[in-house]
């Protein structure tokens, strides 16, 4: 009814109100007595993600809406465009448009984004790349510019012709969009990071040379965002939620002032800059990381005596994340990413393509991508509601954990002089390699899973189309080089096939399985994923007695062996199992358990070698293996 008054609906107003000691009261009844402790996690950067936490937040801070988009509408829909043959590249990027992706990321060698591929780094190849696409108004354009792909923008610049120069990579921007369609991704410091190259030491020098660059560029009418302070360094590298937030904003806050040095008012300067962030399949996470990003933007603009404005902020699913074996559980792992990203609020999306982590990608594998963000939003229309987490208790919770934390670092870098001076002492990668062995020890124990790597593995699993072999990074000193969590599996995965393909044979294990079926079955299958997971083949064999199953492993041949069955067996017949098997010829005994210090020393004295159990470390058990077996992992 026109000129009627508003009133605000409020959800579960009929039910009556119930406390957090309430909700507590039915958790404790669900959990039968475990503790309730067993289900707060623990973030890499110490945060607690409580399971019951209260939304804390105000009626004003939640009309802020940090996870909203800086414009109503759905998110940018980027194409990854990275074919160092730009003829190729050109055919990509048609196929993309045509195919219903709304954006271009174009991606140059070298670059934070390039994984060993991407665009030839000069003005034809991107010339090239771009030939006869139409731009319309909602075709957005992103460059991911490497440390050489600069050079490319002070080549328009020397040639003076203004608004872009007769061919090349600045016409075509030229000719682009304007606002938020257009990205530049001017970004030496992240590629100063990336490099490890002590470019970072320049920064001082630099500053003014970038600001003058891009107030040049500005002038000649380049109006979109012309810098990005991107993330994604610090996430590859294996660092935390918070580390990549304050690199960010220490980065951004670097541009900021370099443009306000060159004339630039602050006012136009932070509408030149854009962030870039990871998105991964720690759904939740991932959600507050970004919404917290506009928190921590909007108190910059505070101290800056800016009135707050939306920022544009580009997400891309991560690349760490990524594996080269059973590669299709990629494809799972994106979907929550890109909902993550845009439920967290990103403004474009872009997706590795499955086979990222292997080679370039075929045309499937892009189609795959391209679909992904199509369906959620299309058809699951995750556009439709700003900011879908505010009033969510654990991610406002986990929001404002987060944006306390990355504050508090971000103020430390600005102690050690800013981010150029916090690369150059080493601050920043100190921390990110504190947290990066952390996630390794976690994957090594299999605490991070990683599926179809180090759980559920799958031995037979049929190779994808592969374009191209990936290429050797070059890294520099102190880089934050990228990383796969699934690195240190793949390696023992490789080694087997190459056992396979010399031999006919990969390295096996006899699963021992001592008593019924009852009683063996639940660790055989524990222990034969574990082997499996580093590539070695289980071969179980069974016998209701200690003599049945050394005879069984007798035929078959084999040097490790792993008895598997309850504890209630192991009490009664596990030391003379294992002595059995060692008579049988058995050199390298493991045993699927964790037996009392007691036990386990009567259990050594028979002949197990090691105890494999939920927990352990599962990719020394397995490099231990192939040292056993005389096998290079390589």
């Amino acid at each position: 009814m026109t000129g009627a008054e508003t009133k605000p609906l409020r959800l579960a107003a009929d039910f009556p109100a119930a406390t957090r000691q309430d909700w507590r009261k039915r958790v404790d009844v669900a959990l039968k007595g475990a503790p309730f402790e067993g289900l707060v996690g623990t973030t890499y950067d110490g945060l607690r993600i409580e399971p019951l936490a209260a939304c804390r937040r105000d009626a004003q801070a939640i009309a802020a809406r940090p996870g909203a988009r800086s414009w109503q509408g759905s998110w940018q829909v980027m194409a990854r465009i990275d074919h160092p043959d730009p003829a190729i590249s050109n055919e990509a990027a048609r196929e993309e448009l045509s195919s219903g992706a709304g954006g271009l990321s174009l991606i140059f060698a070298g670059a934070v984004g390039s994984h060993a591929f991407g665009l030839p780094a000069n003005e034809d190849a991107v010339a090239r790349a771009l030939e006869g696409i139409d731009f319309g108004d909602d075709v957005a354009v992103e460059l991911d510019l490497s440390a050489h792909a600069e050079a490319v923008i002070d080549a328009a610049l020397v040639k003076g012709i203004a608004k872009g120069i007769a061919k090349g990579i600045a016409k075509r921007i030229a000719s682009l969009p304007r606002g938020p369609h257009l990205r530049l991704g001017h970004d030496p410091l992240g590629a100063a990071a990336l490099a490890g190259d002590g470019s970072a030491r320049g920064w001082r020098e630099a500053a003014p040379h970038f600001g003058r660059r891009l107030a040049a560029l500005a002038r000649d009418g380049f109006i979109g965002r012309l810098a990005a302070a991107d993330g994604r360094v610090i996430h590859d590298a294996g660092g935390s939620e918070a580390q990549e937030l304050a690199f960010a904003l220490a980065v951004a806050l670097s541009y900021l002032r370099a443009l306000e040095s060159a004339g630039i008012a602050l006012e136009a300067a932070r509408r030149m800059i854009f962030f870039r962030l990871a998105a991964d399949a720690d759904q939740f996470l991932t959600i507050a990381k970004f919404r917290a990003l506009r928190v921590l933007w909007r108190q910059v603009e505070a101290v800056c005596a800016l009135e707050a404005e939306p920022t544009f902020v580009s997400a891309e699913t991560a690349w760490r994340m990524m594996a080269q074996r059973d590669p299709h559980v990629n494809i799972l792992r994106t979907t929550i990413a890109v909902a993550a990203a845009a439920l967290g609020g990103a403004d474009a999306i872009g997706v590795l393509p499955f086979t990222a982590a292997c080679s370039l990608p075929d045309r499937f594998a892009r189609r795959i991508a391209r679909n992904t963000q199509l369906i959620l939003l299309a058809e699951s229309r995750l556009d439709k509601v700003g900011d879908p987490a505010a009033g969510s208790g654990s991610v406002e919770d986990l929001t404002d954990k987060l944006s306390r934390t990355a504050w508090a670092l971000f103020r430390e870098i600005e102690a050690a002089g800013g981010a150029a001076a916090a690369l150059d002492s080493g601050l920043i990668q100190d921390k990110v390699a504190a947290v990066r062995a952390k996630r390794a020890a976690a994957v090594a124990r299999r605490r991070d899973v990683l599926t179809g790597v180090s759980v559920f593995p799958n031995l037979l699993e049929a190779d994808v189309a592969r374009v191209l072999p990936p290429a050797t990074r070059q890294e520099g000193f102190a880089a934050l080089a990228p990383i796969r969590l699934a690195e240190s599996f793949e390696a023992l995965r490789d080694a087997s096939d190459r056992a396979l393909a010399a031999t006919g044979a990969r390295p096996k294990v006899f699963l021992a399985a001592l008593g019924t079926q009852a009683e063996s079955a639940a660790r055989a299958s524990f222990a034969g994923s574990l082997f499996e997971a580093g590539g070695i083949e289980a071969v179980t064999g069974d016998g209701d007695s200690p003599a049945a199953l050394a005879q069984a492993y007798r035929a078959s041949d084999l040097a490790l062996v792993c008895i598997c069955s309850s504890d209630k067996v192991y009490a009664r017949e596990a030391v003379v199992t294992a002595q059995a098997l060692k008579a049988a010829g058995a050199r390298y005994i493991f045993l699927a358990g964790r037996p009392r210090d007691e036990e386990a020393a009567a259990l050594q004295a028979a002949g197990v070698l090691s105890f494999i159990y939920e927990g352990c470390d599962a990719l020394a058990t397995l490099r231990g293996a192939y040292d056993m077996l005389g096998i290079a992992i390589g």
